[in-house]
């Protein structure tokens, strides 16, 4: 698993050449230094036009892919196993120029998830992430549902049944 060799940041730096992410122009902008916020961007270019000249809804999707599971893997990874679970794009207006989409989760919600799997076997944390045009209007909102549990949770749970 690719994870476990290389570090978040270097993975971020390298994800733009990953083929989709190419192909689509996305790249990551900036990871703030405790990784808890990561900007995507993606140019508008011929390659991921539509045919009536906006940007191609999936790869607006497709930037806002793996950046929410990215972060909890950073923080969670050696105790928890992190899926995407489901998502949808809502297109709200045409996009065009540049986009963008910010991914955040506060150190305390990355606790509280913790916690949250200490009591319950598995946790379903929901994110709306917003995709921005150039002049901050809001162009898609991506709606992500994340699968969440404690490596440990069977030993543990099973330990609970028992007792």
């Amino acid at each position: 698993m690719l994870v476990k060799f290389v570090e978040p940041r270097s993975v971020m730096k390298l994800i733009r050449f990953w083929p989709p992410y190419f192909g689509a122009g996305i790249y990551v902008k900036s990871v703030n230094k405790d990784f808890t916020v990561v900007e995507t961007r993606m140019k508008h270019r011929f390659f991921n036009t539509n045919y009536v000249g906006t940007h191609f809804g999936g790869s607006l999707y497709s930037m806002c892919d793996p950046f929410l599971m990215f972060i909890l893997l950073h923080h969670l990874k050696k105790d928890h196993i992190i899926w995407d679970k489901s998502a949808s794009i809502q297109y709200l207006r045409p996009a065009k120029g540049e986009v963008r989409a910010i991914f955040k989760v506060a150190l305390e919600e990355i606790e509280s998830i913790k916690k949250k799997c200490l009591a319950s076997f598995s946790i379903e944390p929901k994110y709306e992430i917003e995709v921005l045009d150039s002049k901050d209007n809001v162009v898609a909102i991506v709606s992500k549902t994340l699968y969440v549990r404690r490596k440990d949770a069977k030993e543990l749970f099973r330990a609970r049944k028992t007792v």
